[in-house]
């Protein structure tokens, strides 16, 4: 019975912030300046000589018709939520219409995962451990070395982090391609090979950056951990100081990082904006820019539910999960 109301009350909560994030998602561009029918049919009439009224009329009543823009503000909304909701139609594109929305974004999601899942998932289990050698033998001369390493790679900010990496390998040694290309039929080992070395560069800024957090975190909890009664129980039972780090240290400093992990998981097309946009990797961060750019009301609300719904799912599957890592926690 404890299961069913915290299995109740976690979903109730997954589903408010869903519907509270996309109804932000859809009043937000309407306070925008610009609007995308107007700007679609702008580039229309600037490419033609000459354009009839009533034909201009007929086109933008066709647009607002085509886009969901039609009626009231309330019933745009609740027409929005039935098709996001109950069909999953975002709608077609604005800018590259009659393309659906939710098909660019199929075909931009598995290269966002690829890279950034890969690379988060990689920063993860190094950093973190790194950081419990760190933290479990820290007056160790290696341990402070590494957490010298990590301190450096900490603080610097992302794109400043991205931006060296472009100027070294791209310009004063050209190793990797500043743009990124697909060559090939996916059949063909040349085309894997041309993926790896398009996204080495940018998986390798988010590893490098991720990295330093999960030294520095990891190595303050397994400190903390490493202070505690049973630790130093363990030592007088007579245990290995290997035996104590993996049984007994490793499996409770490890939980919290199982959460901001899961956190991360969620937030991952947070930092797909800025990489992609800076590597000009084709994934829904490039999509997300391209929307705003270009107006694209459906495109923008697309992608950025999408993004809300992943953050919502990930923690939702920790919240459920957490008991089976941690014992102490039960269903109450």
């Amino acid at each position: 019975m404890n299961f069913f109301k915290f299995l109740g009350s976690r979903l109730l909560t997954f589903f408010m912030v869903v519907f509270i994030g996309v109804t932000t998602v859809f009043f937000v561009p309407r306070f925008m300046p610009t609007s995308p029918v107007e700007a679609m049919i702008g580039k229309l009439t600037s490419r033609a000589s000459t354009m009839d009224p009533v034909a201009v009329m007929t086109l933008r009543e066709s647009l607002n018709e085509s886009f969901g823009l039609n009626g009231s503000l309330s019933s745009q909304y609740f027409g929005f939520l039935k098709r996001v909701l109950i069909t999953h139609d975002f709608g077609p594109s604005l800018t590259a219409y009659p393309t659906p929305v939710i098909e660019m974004i199929g075909r931009a999601l598995p290269w966002t995962f690829g890279l950034l899942l890969t690379s988060t998932l990689i920063a993860w289990f190094f950093g973190n451990l790194i950081g419990l050698i760190a933290g479990f033998r820290r007056k160790t001369v290696y341990s402070k070395i590494l957490e010298s390493i990590a301190i450096v790679f900490y603080p610097i900010p992302y794109y400043i982090f991205a931006l060296t990496l472009i100027m070294l390998f791209c310009f004063v040694f050209p190793v990797f391609p500043l743009t990124f290309t697909i060559v090939g039929s996916p059949a063909t080992l040349a085309y894997w090979q041309n993926i790896l070395r398009n996204a080495f560069l940018p998986g390798l800024s988010i590893i490098l950056t991720g990295f330093g957090w999960w030294v520095i975190s990891m190595k303050t909890i397994s400190t903390g951990v490493s202070e505690e009664d049973y630790i130093f129980f363990a030592r007088l039972k007579g245990l290995s100081e290997t035996k104590v780090m993996t049984n007994y240290v490793l499996p409770n400093a490890t939980l919290p990082q199982i959460t901001f992990l899961a956190l991360q998981m969620g937030t991952i097309f947070n930092g797909a904006l800025i990489t992609e946009m800076l590597f000009g990797y084709p994934g829904v961060g490039s999509l997300i820019y391209y929307g705003i750019l270009q107006a694209d009301y459906n495109l923008i609300m697309g992608t950025i539910s999408i993004s809300i719904i992943a953050v919502a799912t990930a923690t939702l599957i920790v919240d459920l999960l957490y008991p089976f890592f941690d014992p102490r926690i039960r269903y109450k």
